[in-house]
């Protein structure tokens, strides 16, 4: 069910958090949706199950640009990124259904504890990636087919994780991208991509059996476009190498917080 909730002064602060969101969104990746549920949930006071779908929504503008961005700087992978995103139709699909059997209650909490999991598991990776880095080993080439499996999986994952939390699920994205070997630049435009089609496949779900809430939408929408569009201009000039293990770790570090606030709150 689609509608537009009357106007409150609060939802005045909802295009400078879509700007802040749209900008580190396309900057790593991942859509952020991640953190616009948190947000509407927890100070805007908006019930999980329209708080889900209404942040779908407000997550395209931000694919879309971002991609957009990304495809003009070269980082996109058109063949892993479709190959991910049609094994995500259906796990949104899946997903979606999941989501509407389970309570307001029930979804923070999940949210929650897949949050700090997801964390847990980003934290580790990076210190084996460190300790492979510091005893000088070097990863082993996969082959298209090791490729193809590893992106049916993790897209199959993603597209779940989209429509039973409405994230981005960029989380086993950038995870599956990265066990493929991918550079990061190209993981990040190419995440958006995956990211752009999972959301527009549990969004549809979600018109079914969720609500929508369009007028914190459009609040979202106006700033996190003109974030999204930034965010690949900005990365262009940014040498992310030497920063990607400070940047997994202090998001980890966020997914923690956030978690821990939806499972007590």
């Amino acid at each position: 069910m689609i509608f537009h909730s009357s106007f409150e002064f609060a939802y005045l602060w909802l295009p400078f958090i879509g700007f802040a969101v749209g900008f580190l969104g396309s900057l790593t990746g991942g859509g952020g949706g991640f953190i616009f549920i948190p947000l509407l949930t927890i100070l805007f006071k908006v019930p999980p199950q329209i708080a889900i779908a209404s942040s779908l929504a407000a997550t395209l503008p931000i694919c879309l640009a971002g991609a957009y961005g990304h495809h003009k700087k070269k980082n996109l992978d058109f063949r892993i990124g479709l190959i991910f995103a049609a094994a995500g139709i259906f796990g949104a699909l899946a997903g979606a259904q999941i989501a509407n059997m389970m309570s307001g209650k029930q979804l923070k909490i999940s949210f929650g504890i897949y949050s700090i999991i997801i964390a847990t598991g980003m934290y580790l990776g990076q210190r084996k990636d460190k300790k492979a880095i510091a005893n000088g080993e070097k990863t082993k080439e996969l082959s298209n087919a090791g490729k193809y499996s590893r992106s049916t999986l993790y897209g199959f994952l993603s597209g779940i994780i989209t429509a039973i939390f409405g994230t981005s699920g960029s989380a086993p994205i950038l995870a599956g991208l990265m066990s493929i070997r991918m550079p990061l630049k190209l993981v990040l435009g190419t995440s958006l991509l995956i990211v752009f089609v999972n959301t527009c496949s549990a969004l549809g779900a979600h018109i079914l059996v969720g609500k929508i809430d369009l007028t914190i939408v459009y609040f979202l929408a106006s700033g996190s476009i003109v974030g999204a569009l930034l965010g690949p201009r900005f990365l262009a000039n940014v040498r992310v190498d030497k920063a990607e293990g400070q940047v997994r770790l202090w998001y980890a570090l966020g997914m923690v917080v956030f978690g821990i606030l939806m499972i007590v709150l």
